[in-house]
């Protein structure tokens, strides 16, 4: 009895706890909700805190200091480039105060927030920067700047890009677990992950020459800012010459070594204050919320397709093929809506659902503007929901093409036997009832009707390039088989139109509808309610405390392992995740 009474009581204790916690997070829900935006004072600086991973969106979140272990806070980089944007022409915006903190970003990215610190320097105000440990992706902002200041103790990284590919067949070996591939083109290294033990003659290749145009782009902007001639950079790269902080300013990568208080105290000068206390500073998270675009009845939809493309319904992790398909036909339908910009950050993935989203744009264009803009990533299913746009506009280090096709299954049977002692029998009612199958390997008949099937997606895929992008198909096929590509060689080879960014594409789109002098932007998908974040947060919050925080080294290769669980179906995905930095 004392049991029972002792459990419900319990029970109830709990009812009335997560009860009162449901409005207690409404509260603050509300509260975070009903936020005004902050005042700026008059004589600020922006305060560009550079650290963490820059997303193509990221919401507020409240939480931030109340989990301090979920990592640094990721930084938007639309509303990064928006509160730059708007700070070129505010009067009580003196300069911009650039702080590095170890950037990860994708050089697509990069190069818009370099292009937006330069537009902001043409209105004569300052940009100062500083840094302790300073990073590639760091130094090609801060390479900007008017002046650079290192901490005397501190170091700057100066010594080329490296790309890292992981190889999965030896554990697969291990484990017993044998991978079935059908794939189209020689450049088609996604599968080789699961093949192979290094890079094949021809993923070296691509990733060689990839690597070289990113990095050549990277040395010419460096170049003209710091006014150092693209050789001498190479050179300073090659021999590790800028590795201490005295050597990189006697090379004249870095202006002056000094300390952040000396750092401040020219601030204080470049605003005519006397009292560090008096020095006004603004973070951009702040100002952003201060920026509006504006009321307009026209609108110019951004639909942001960011992340591996899926079957089904779409979070936020993930580009879903009925979910966007569902947001671009909202967009054609809706009469305020003028023009679309597609913004494409992702990999690519499924077939099915790519050409869900092909479908979609190739009714809209008819009807509306369609301007794809490429953001770090729009590579195989990524190029293939963009080849059917309008316009395509790609930054010269965006990673793009990979025009190929594969399909993937798993042998588990020696794992499951010989490891677990498990085993499976079964019984069909036709020869090739269990065709997809993880418990055998698959006999000629079966591996030549599935390569037929990635065969017949291949020629899909290559003969709607050619039609999006006007060419024969025999030309297609000579730049296709799964090569990736920059945006600067896909724009000589014809897969790209414009080098640009997203401003140009957002331009375009509203040029291209009439409504260039009267328009306002909005983005698509709709994030999450507040309350969603929330929640999301402290289940976030629960799996670390139960599990451990998995951010560590092994975090890559758990990603890619639950990536394999997303591979429905023909894949067209770039080659295996190149990692550059």
């Amino acid at each position: 009895m004392a049991f029972l009474r002792n459990l419900l009581a319990t029970i109830v204790g709990l009812f009335i706890f997560s009860f009162l916690s449901f409005f207690f997070f409404i509260g603050i829900a509300s509260a975070f909700e009903t936020d005004t935006a902050p005042a700026v004072a008059d004589n600020s600086i922006l305060y560009l805190k550079l650290g963490g991973i820059v997303e193509e969106r990221t919401i507020d979140d409240p939480l931030q200091d109340v989990f301090p272990n979920s990592g640094p806070k990721p930084i938007g980089l639309h509303k990064l480039l928006g509160a730059i944007d708007a700070a070129k022409e505010d009067s009580k915006i003196k300069g911009i105060y650039m702080e590095n903190k170890y950037l990860s970003a994708g050089f697509s990215s990069l190069q818009e927030i370099r292009d937006a610190l330069l537009d902001f320097q043409e209105s004569g105000k300052f940009i100062i920067a500083y840094g302790e440990y300073v990073s590639e992706a760091d130094y090609y902002l801060s390479s900007v700047a008017d002046q650079f200041y290192l901490n005397p103790q501190g170091s700057l990284e100066f010594n080329g890009l490296s790309a890292n590919v992981t190889f999965y067949k030896g554990l697969f070996d291990k484990l017993g677990i044998k991978p079935q591939i059908f794939r189209v083109g020689e450049f088609k290294g996604a599968v080789e992950p699961f093949i192979r033990k290094d890079l094949s003659e021809e993923n070296r290749l691509q990733t060689a020459e990839l690597l070289e145009s990113v990095y050549g782009y990277y040395l010419e902007g460096v170049s003209e800012t710091r006014n150092l001639e693209v050789d001498e950079l190479r050179d300073i790269a090659d021999g590790l010459k800028a590795y201490d902080a005295e050597d990189a300013v006697s090379l004249g990568l870095i202006d002056e070594l000094k300390f952040e208080d000396q750092v401040k105290s020219e601030l204080m000068d470049l605003v005519d204050v006397s009292d560090l206390d008096d020095l006004e500073f603004t973070l951009f998270g702040n100002y952003a919320k201060t920026v509006s675009s504006g009321y307009s009845s026209n609108k110019v939809a951004v639909i942001v397709a960011d992340g591996a493309i899926v079957m089904g319904s779409s979070d936020e992790q993930v580009v879903a093929g009925e979910t966007f398909a569902r947001e671009i036909r909202k967009a054609r339908e809706s009469s305020s809506v003028k023009a679309i910009v597609l913004r494409i950050n992702s990999p690519g993935g499924s077939l099915t659902a790519s050409d869900m989203i092909w479908r979609e744009i190739e009714l809209t264009k008819r009807v509306k503007p369609v301007i794809a803009s490429m953001g770090n990533v729009a590579a195989s299913g990524g190029y293939y929901i963009a080849m059917n746009a309008d316009t395509i506009i790609a930054q010269p280090n965006t990673i793009t093409g990979s025009i190929g096709i594969f399909g993937m299954l798993f042998n588990f049977e020696k794992l499951l036997e010989d490891k677990m002692g498990i085993t499976s029998d079964v019984v069909n009612t036709g020869e090739y009832s269990d065709l997809i199958t993880v418990t055998r390997d698959l006999t000629d008949f079966e591996i030549q009707t599935i390569q037929s099937g990635v065969n017949k997606g291949y020629e899909t895929f290559t003969s709607k390039v050619a039609e999006g992008r006007g060419m024969d198909i025999s030309d297609v096929k000579k730049i296709a088989g799964g090569r990736v590509w920059s945006g600067l060689q896909a724009k000589e080879l014809g897969l790209v139109d414009v080098l640009g960014d997203f401003e140009d594409a957002v331009t375009l789109a509203a040029e291209s509808a009439g409504v260039e002098d009267d328009f306002q932007l909005r983005f698509y998908p709709k994030q999450k309610q507040f309350i969603e974040q929330i929640m999301g947060k402290l289940g976030q919050e629960a799996s670390i405390r139960l599990f451990g925080n998995t951010s560590n080294i092994m975090t890559p290769y758990i990603e890619t392992i639950e990536e394999l669980s997303q591979m429905n179906g023909l894949q067209v995905r770039m080659p295996s995740e190149i990692t550059i930095k």
